[in-house]
């Protein structure tokens, strides 16, 4: 019994950060760079103030408000964040109060990045075959924006803050997520991380070390090597689609849209060709929100379901990796 996404909410902080904001910043960088390289025009920032519940409960309530969705009924709470409020409790617990969901309703926490939505659809399925819940949660909610070192102009051009809100439930026959494949290479996890704040000094690569990098020390300070994401996902995306095809039993031409995780626009750019879609099948959806980790997917998928571009008996390919470094995927049948 796959799971159907029935509505997605979507919440995103009032404070931008635009490109003409980070060239006072870095007057170096133009407008017109930063723009070419990443696809971003502008991200939203969590306020001083706003911390990653507060962006989920945002997004739950947007789901709530905007689709009719009555929490009452919700058997199961997903969270997926990189960034909590704290190292107890999980935020799934802090949303489940704030949102004043059921005292039936379980809830756990998914510590994933850039893989995480369709890893936690995958989650939501497995609970939904397994007759464990009827209607589950799937919240993404991350603001990646408070571990980054405010000198790293190649990690601020990029991440943005959001939230979102899935209800899944029961697909109809032939209808629902399926054919997921996952893969790690935990080898290479220290290629994107943080360096600081955790309970363990040391232990992830010297280059990590903001020293390293001729910053001043921040409280976290974001690294990410930059080529060795770009070799990896270039290297494990175009194997991951084949398999994905396979377990579905479906051709590459069967597949209506693809939608992937929302890195930048220069990378899918690499993908798109090396994989030989169509541009017009091949959804670009970050401009004005950057990449906002687990929830690139989802609102590329929201934005797409309000324009009526995933129409009732299409498939959509969906693919989701980088941190970890951590990779998944699944087609969906609208």
């Amino acid at each position: 019994m796959p799971a159907a996404i029935t509505a997605i909410g979507v919440h995103l902080p009032d404070r931008v950060l635009t490109n003409d904001d980070l060239t006072r910043e870095f007057p170096e960088w133009t407008i017109e760079k930063i723009a070419g390289k990443t696809g971003i025009d502008s991200r939203h920032i969590a306020g001083d103030d706003e911390y990653t519940s507060d962006l989920a409960i945002g997004a739950v309530r947007a789901l709530e408000q905007q689709h009719g969705v009555d929490l009452s009924t919700i058997d199961h709470l997903i969270v997926c964040t990189q960034t909590p409020d704290h190292l107890m409790p999980g935020v799934s617990s802090i949303v489940h109060g704030a949102a004043g969901l059921p005292s039936s309703c379980g809830t756990v926490d998914l510590a994933l990045g850039c893989s995480g939505f369709v890893h936690g659809l995958g989650l939501a399925s497995a609970l939904l075959d397994a007759g464990q819940a009827a209607r589950v949660l799937l919240v993404t909610a991350d603001t990646y924006s408070r571990l980054l070192n405010p000198a790293d102009r190649g990690v601020r051009t990029i991440f943005g803050d959001a939230a979102t809100a899935t209800l899944l439930e029961p697909a109809a026959q032939g209808r629902g997520a399926h054919a997921f494949v996952y893969g790690s290479e935990g080898a290479g996890a220290g290629a994107l991380c943080v360096p600081r704040g955790g309970l363990r000094s040391g232990g992830l690569p010297m280059a990590a070390a903001p020293e390293q990098r001729g910053l001043r020390e921040s409280r976290f300070d974001l690294y990410m090597d930059g080529p060795a994401v770009f070799d990896f996902t270039l290297r494990v995306v175009p194997p991951a689609v084949e398999q994905v095809l396979i377990k579905a039993q479906v051709e590459r031409g069967a597949i209506d849209t693809w939608v992937f995780h929302q890195a930048n626009r220069f990378m899918l750019g690499h993908l798109r060709r090396k994989l030989g879609i169509p541009e017009d099948r091949f959804l670009i959806d970050l401009a004005d929100v950057g990449n906002t980790v687990s929830s690139t997917i989802p609102i590329v998928l929201a934005r797409a379901l309000g324009r009526g571009e995933l129409t009732s008996g299409s498939r959509s390919m969906l693919l989701g990796f980088g941190v970890g470094l951590a990779w998944a995927g699944a087609v969906m049948a609208w």
